[in-house]
């Protein structure tokens, strides 16, 4: 999933309405980072094979540090734990382990059976939605939607800037999305590794300023 995963960063803002929008999609991609990192040290391994699935055409065959529910559970500890050493923000810190641990149970859903359960464990798991590109729009495309409305309920634009940018990253990211299910397979796995690495900076730098132009929503107050 791609807009999937940003759903659940958008999502956990109504959850943790003083945690940056920025540190909440850095939290859902988290895995995807890691696996750039070790991808590229050499660590973990994937290639493009082509028709592997309907909506996407990598075979992602050794990835346990950064994927397995086990390491997925211990980053989402590690993430959250040092939030909240920083923070000392409980709602935050919960919400940053949920999307973190998000990943995995995403994945599940959308890849072939080639989710770790944990490093040196050969069963691998995946419910195969990438199998049906028009089920793939559709789950991830009600996901998307749904964090959309989450977070847009949760926040208010205190200047029209804060809407514009807000929906020209949704509508950017949307436009992103769409053609890359089922679409042409890239050139090689580094090559995504390297894009992934301009695309993460800009998008979280863009969250981080939406933030400040949407603050939360101050609570509705309890009538006496």
């Amino acid at each position: 999933m791609f807009v999937g995963h940003l759903a659940a960063g958008l999502a956990a803002k109504g959850f943790a309405p003083r945690t940056s929008l920025g540190t909440l999609l850095a939290a859902a991609l988290l895995a995807d980072l890691l696996w750039v990192a070790f991808l590229l040290a050499g660590i973990e391994h994937a290639r493009i094979q082509p028709g592997i699935t309907a909506a996407n055409s990598l075979d992602l065959w050794d990835y346990p540090l950064s994927h397995s529910l086990l390491t997925s559970a211990l980053w989402a500890a590690l993430f959250a734990g040092i939030y909240y050493a920083w923070r000392r923000y409980t709602p935050g810190a919960w919400a940053l382990f949920a999307a973190v641990l998000s990943r995995w149970l995403l994945d599940f859903a959308s890849h072939r059976p080639d989710m770790p359960l944990a490093p040196g464990i050969h069963r691998y798991f995946g419910l195969g939605l990438w199998n049906s590109i028009p089920a793939t729009y559709l789950v991830e495309g009600l996901l998307w939607l749904f964090g959309i409305f989450l977070y847009a309920r949760a926040t208010r634009a205190s200047t029209r800037t804060g809407d514009y940018a807000f929906w020209i990253m949704i509508v950017l990211l949307t436009v992103l999305w769409i053609p890359s299910v089922g679409g042409p397979p890239p050139p090689n796995v580094r090559a995504i590794a390297f894009a992934n690495i301009p695309f993460s900076l800009v998008l979280f730098a863009w969250a981080f300023w939406i933030d400040r132009l949407r603050p939360a929503r101050a609570p509705v107050p309890l009538a006496p």
